[in-house]
């Protein structure tokens, strides 16, 4: 429930946001705007409002929305009334009618701006961006990384959080190229070069942090919720309770855990955790339960029934009002390019189209989020609105990006193309669309099926 009820709302605000955009530059150009839907399908909700009596609507299919205006393309002149033909869209000026279909990406970014802003303005308690002793062998360990390292900057690019540092190094990796990283060692600053170019190719589909050896500082794992039928309630664990160490090994982060679970199905493992302040022996055995996943030991993976929580060294990151709104539009254009970035890794081969997501991911990760707390679903609206507004600017027919195109046409040809043309590419963008569409829910439900 609590997931509907967040990805509904994160689509409603979006789609508003993004519609309003539009609304707002026709109404600034005296355009008439007949209705104003969130949603498509059958009406749910409708109502007029202001002297042009615009149709306000909720419709039943919540994926998407439109800004419905006086248009002779789209209706023939007796559904006109003669005093509305100024106002039609098609009569405007190429500058205003290409301002009217910018409108709606630039709300999306706008509201990122926003979000983002208000974000560094109130403050997010964040993990440290510092670094576990790297293993050898691996990437990090030849650049010089060590245990207690704190990145400062990324390829001249500051850091501040370790979710900054994952995402700065995203595109190296994905480029295979050496990146110039900062850190401060004993009070000391130091630039260290990390060559991600030695990772096996499609690095950035997996989990490249590890494959680059880079780990967060350790902390300490404390017990989570149980599963009052799994082993680990069985078996004498409680939450709240800090483990110490598991199968004999010392723990500092939950996959260390984890992993000697999945490995272990069946097997009893000594369990060493710290509650109310004394250290408590446990022998826990983990279900054994059939898996496909590389790591199964004969077909099968051990599970406990428990979640855990890492707790390592954070600190708020806060920022006053100006620097907010600086780093805010910093961050939400350094988001678009790479946004296009990943998209043109995608058409190229450089990047899977298994990356392409639909409403089924979108829908688990604003779940996701809105458990983590108000902070994670923010920055997840900020994101997904991003996503929006570079989706919209594409060249591809029946998106803004698509008009924007015609109008560059029509500015060079010194006349609109014609209705004949307008309606092929039209039907080709509509097909683009759908082939998206269709594979994003197929990576869905792979994802959904797999995971």
């Amino acid at each position: 429930m609590l997931t509907l009820i967040a990805f509904l709302l994160a689509l409603t605000v979006l789609i508003f946001v993004h519609e309003m955009g539009h609304y707002l530059a026709a109404r600034f150009f005296n355009v008439k705007v007949l209705r104003f839907s969130i949603g498509f399908g059958k009406p749910l909700f409708t109502w007029k409002v202001g002297a042009d009596q615009t149709e306000w609507m909720i419709a039943a299919i919540p994926l998407g929305g439109y800004v419905a205006m006086v248009d002779e393309r789209a209706q023939s002149q007796d559904e006109i009334a003669p005093e509305d033909l100024p106002r039609a869209f098609t009569r405007q000026s190429l500058f205003a009618r290409s301002v009217i279909v910018l409108g709606g990406p630039m709300a999306n970014f706008l509201l990122a701006i926003v979000l983002y802003a208000a974000l560094g303005f109130i403050g997010v308690q964040e993990p440290s961006a510092i670094v576990a002793a790297p293993p050898t062998a691996t990437p990090a360990a030849h650049a010089g990384l060590q245990r207690g390292d704190r990145i400062e900057s990324i390829d001249e690019d500051i850091v501040r959080s370790w979710n900054e540092v994952r995402l700065k190094l995203l595109e190296p990796v994905i480029n295979q190229t050496e990146v110039p990283v900062v850190i401060t060692r004993n009070g000391g600053t130091q630039t260290l070069a990390l060559n991600t170019a030695t990772l096996e190719p499609g690095a950035a589909e997996r989990n490249f942090m590890n494959e680059l050896g880079i780990d967060i500082a350790s902390g300490k794992v404390r017990i989570g919720n149980l599963d009052p039928n799994g082993a680990a309630s069985r078996d004498g664990l409680q939450t709240g309770d800090e483990v110490v160490s598991v199968g004999g090994l010392v723990v500092n982060r939950a996959r260390q855990m984890i992993t000697t679970i999945r490995q272990n199905p069946g097997n009893a493992i000594p369990f060493v955790v710290l509650r109310d302040g004394q250290e408590t022996e446990l022998l826990i055995t983990p279900a054994a339960v059939d898996s496909a996943d590389e790591d199964a030991v004969n077909g099968k993976i051990g599970l406990i029934g428990a979640s855990l929580k890492d707790q390592v060294a954070t600190e708020l990151v806060r920022h006053g009002p100006v620097e907010s709104f600086v780093l805010g539009a910093q961050k939400t254009w350094d988001m678009s390019a790479f946004s296009l970035r990943m998209f043109g890794q995608m058409i190229t081969g450089g990047l899977s189209l298994s990356n392409l997501s639909g409403p089924v991911t979108i829908a688990g990760l604003a779940g996701d989020t809105a458990r983590v707390g108000w902070f994670a679903y923010v920055s997840f609206l900020a994101l997904i609105s991003i996503s929006l507004g570079v989706l919209n600017l594409l060249p591809i027919p029946v998106l803004d990006g698509g008009h924007l195109v015609y109008y560059g046409l029509e500015a060079i040809r010194g006349r609109p193309l014609s209705d004949r043309v307008m309606e092929f590419t039209q039907k080709i963008g509509v097909g683009i669309i759908m082939m998206m569409m269709s594979l994003a829910l197929f990576n869905d439900f792979v994802r959904l099926f797999t995971s």
